[in-house]
């Protein structure tokens, strides 16, 4: 049997796999290692897996995982969300939709400190929800709104996906996080601009808030300070190039710690619990990580890549209707499978087609993650749609879906317009240049 055809039945055997609900890093790593095996024998695919598992996770730029995700579990157990609902609701809440739009800014900010589109959702969750049912919200928008402002997570930096993709493609992370900035603002902007037009033409989805004193406001904002400095230190260190985003990750872990300090949130028990989500956090991402890599070895041994890459360098289409077609891929394969995932499993095939028809690698790590970002809540897997329905089992899952909708074409619009405006990205890396 030839290697390409070893290649394809790997991957079907991976679809089935997946199918069976096998964990997605054991089922990429199952997959590529088989399909290694009987490619270059048996012996010496268990070598180069071993070699494999060895020095991806030994890896000096991962380590910025394990300490920013430590970074938003310290933030989630020192009540930091609850400031920032607060504050985004006493400025918002007064206008019609505000506790929705307040949500999303919320989990943007929430999200600048935290890193992960699940942890945003799950612990905005706790704060909005409640808050909205109060207020007589709609179960659509409320659910809606959390589900979605969560997926701003994984695009507002520190992004653990943007440094995966970063290690992949030995891209620069640093870059990576600073172009990641105002698209993420642009996605905190759409979404609440989404949810106002919601509210105008359907006004009782989202009746106004009450109205608060400038002192209240001003006090309201002042308690978030610490928030605000902690981000300034990481992202602006990173981009007047005063340290690396390792040593970013580090600052900011640190600087987590003693806000939780502090604020006196922090116990031995909530220290331990930080530690342990810690610990199966990141133990989930090498495992995925590892069995990416280990797939990826497969497409590089079967041929796979290379003929795929030959296919599109033969195509006659102009390149931004080949990266088109890439785009609607990624958008059908978010559907299915899981943001982390998807990126591990395609960028390194599609990461050299799309640099080799001229495309800035930057500009397509942050397409790909506002992509992925779609999958966080569209059908049928919509993980952040199950967190929220985990959240609020009285909400029945279409009632979260219709809600979300509204939302997954905002994102349609902004991939969009950074689609066909690069340097909505690439801008802020460019200046950032300057400073090094």
């Amino acid at each position: 049997m030839d290697p390409i055809t070893i290649g394809i039945l790997s991957f079907a055997a991976l679809a089935v796999m997946l199918v069976l609900t096998i964990p997605i890093g054991v089922a990429m790593a199952l997959a590529g290692l088989g399909g290694t095996a009987a490619i270059i024998g048996t012996n010496a695919s268990v070598s180069l897996f071993a070699t494999t598992v060895y020095s991806t996770t030994v890896t000096y730029e991962l380590s910025i995982v394990p300490l920013f995700v430590l970074m938003g579990a310290l933030a989630a157990r020192s009540g930091l969300s609850r400031e920032l609902y607060d504050v985004f609701n006493v400025w918002l809440g007064r206008f019609r939709g505000g506790l929705a739009i307040a949500t999303i800014g919320a989990c943007g900010a929430f999200a600048a400190i935290c890193g992960s589109s699940l942890a945003t959702a799950a612990t905005m969750s706790r704060v909005a929800l409640p808050e909205m049912e109060r207020h007589n919200y709609a179960d659509s928008l409320a659910t809606g709104a959390v589900a979605s402002g969560g997926v701003i997570g994984i695009l507002i930096p520190p992004s653990v996906i943007l440094v995966l993709y970063g290690i992949l493609t030995e891209t620069s992370i640093g870059d990576l996080f600073i172009a990641g900035v105002i698209p993420g603002l642009l996605s905190i902007l759409g979404f609440m601009l989404i949810i106002a037009i919601i509210t105008h033409i359907w006004p009782d989805l989202g009746p106004a808030g009450e109205k608060t004193s400038w002192h209240a406001k001003l006090s309201a904002l002042a308690r978030t300070w610490a928030i605000i400095l902690l981000f300034a230190i990481v992202i602006g260190g990173i981009y007047l190039g005063v340290f690396t985003p390792t040593e970013a990750a580090g600052i900011g872990a640190v600087g987590a710690f003693a806000i939780a300090a502090m604020r006196r949130r922090l116990t031995w028990s909530t220290f331990v619990d930080a530690l342990l989500e810690t610990v199966q956090t990141s133990a989930m991402i090498f495992t995925v990580l590892v069995g990416a890599v280990t797939l990826n070895n497969l497409t590089i041994f079967s041929g796979l890549a290379g003929a795929l890459g030959g296919f599109v360098s033969g195509l006659e289409m102009h390149p931004m209707a080949v990266m088109a077609i890439i785009l609607l891929m990624y958008l059908v394969l978010g559907c299915f499978l899981d943001a982390l995932a998807m990126i591990l499993l395609t960028v390194p095939i599609f990461f050299p087609i799309v640099t080799g028809l001229g495309f800035d690698g930057v500009w397509f790590g942050i397409i790909v993650v506002m992509v992925a970002e779609l999958g966080l809540i569209t059908p049928p897997i919509g993980m952040n749609v199950f967190v929220i329905k985990g959240m609020a089992p009285q909400v029945a899952l279409g009632s979260i879906y219709r809600g979300v909708m509204p939302f997954v074409f905002a994102q349609l619009v902004l991939i969009a317009l950074v689609f066909l405006l690069p340097q909505l990205a690439l801008w802020l890396p460019e200046t950032a240049a300057s400073f090094r």
